[in-house]
């Protein structure tokens, strides 16, 4: 299946030529697609909305180095203390989606309902948060919106941001500019991602091998995943500019796994072993293994089943207990799962053989739904996305999430 044309790309740029500045649509509740485990359902139950003791909206403060001076010596600057509990490192967000850290220790972070991206300044650096540009989405009811961030290894020589969100008719990805702490104009690289209310993907990376991985949804059309015409329910693999990568097990499409239900997670282990999550409907949610070509499933069966003509996934949960999105390998090389429904993180330990260990909770219904994880400078990053507007990036002690 090819790409979308060079021709339609720059046609699709032009259109947004001025977007940066366009309002997202008014934020609203999704509403579930059938079965418990949809992607952003609302729960009441556990620590309510936020569930921390502290205000979803604040702003994490940080502590200033103090100057010291001795009688024999000149003086020295005290290194900022290390914090040694929970730190909210930006606030008052509406649903908080994807966080991507930059070279110099800064962070982005998207903000699902308005299309906005938030750069957060390095922890310690004493900066304040600022919003770097807002993507031309279209926001209305249901799951769309601005989903995930990636940026590649080389950002510092190619400092480009890409990024995942919904228009009118389609989800797609655009490559955007940065500079001096603000975006530039998005070149759209990718288009024709089915959009439904529901099941729409989004998340965003750079492999190890410098291609673009995109997990999709189905968009509420169990159809589309087994269907190797479509690019709804797959992971794809593209280059920068938009086109199936080389070497992708489908000639010129650019699909690398398909059979999946909603694919929100996608993390490389050191063995550049893929692991994405992915949302069950009605009984399990699960942590897969990728292989390229490999069908995983959906919608004819729905966690391990045993069929040969499918990839069983590694680990499975009840949807009560998960609805997994963003996923990161931790310091300790254990998969880690950010919970929705579940509000939580577990901690999935994984073996040389491709097989995982017992799994473990941590944080439960301590910050109501939580979208994604990250590892950042022996710290644990998370963002919650409880839909209150008080959605939060919060750094965490790796004891925390369970991390060894």
């Amino acid at each position: 299946m090819p790409s979308p044309s060079r021709s339609l790309r720059r046609a699709l740029a032009g259109g947004v030529a001025a977007a940066l500045l366009v309002s997202a649509g008014a934020s609203a509740c999704s509403s579930p697609q059938p079965g418990p485990s949809a992607d952003d359902v609302s729960t009441t139950t556990g620590a309510g909305s936020d569930g921390s003791a502290g205000t979803g909206g604040s702003t994490g403060t940080t502590t200033s180095g103090t100057s010291t001076a001795t009688t024999s010596a000149a003086p020295t600057s005290t290194p900022t203390p290390r914090p040694t509990g929970p730190v909210t490192l930006l606030g008052g967000l509406d649903i908080a989606w994807s966080v991507v850290v930059l070279p110099d220790g800064s962070a982005l972070v998207s903000e699902r309902n308005t299309g906005r991206v938030h750069l957060v300044p390095k922890p310690g650096s004493g900066g304040r948060s600022t919003v770097a540009g807002r993507l031309p989405i279209t926001r209305t009811e249901g799951e769309g919106g601005l989903l995930g961030l990636a940026v590649a290894a080389d950002f510092a020589t190619d400092p480009t941001v890409y990024a995942y969100y919904s228009t009118d008719n389609d989800n797609r990805i655009a490559a955007v500019p940065w500079r001096d702490g603000t975006l530039g104009e998005p070149d759209v690289i990718f288009t024709g991602i089915p959009r439904g209310r529901n099941h729409n993907g989004g998340r965003i990376a750079f492999g190890p091998d410098g291609y673009l991985y995109v997990g999709t949804g189905e968009a509420g059309d169990t159809s589309l995943s087994q269907n190797l015409g479509s690019l709804g329910g797959k992971i794809l693999r593209i280059t920068r500019q938009g086109d199936p990568a080389p070497g992708n097990p489908f000639g010129g499409s650019p699909i690398w796994s398909y059979g999946h239900r909603n694919v929100q997670g996608l993390a490389w282990d050191s063995r550049k072993r893929l692991w994405a999550s992915e949302f069950g409907q009605n009984t399990e949610d699960e942590l897969n293994l990728i292989t390229p070509g490999g069908n995983y499933g959906w919608p004819e069966v729905e966690g391990k089943a045993g069929e040969p003509d499918f990839i069983d996934p590694v680990a499975q949960w009840p949807t009560s207990e998960m609805s997994p999105s963003g996923i990161a390998v931790g310091p300790d090389g254990a998969v880690y799962m950010a919970a929705l429904r579940g509000q939580s993180v577990w901690r999935v330990p994984v073996n040389a053989d491709g097989t995982a260990g017992t799994p473990t909770r941590h944080l439960q219904g301590t910050y109501g739904r939580i979208r994604d994880i990250r590892f950042v400078a022996g710290r644990a990053w998370v963002t919650t996305s409880n839909n209150d507007g008080a959605d939060r990036l919060v750094s965490l002690p790796l004891a925390d999430v369970g991390s060894r």
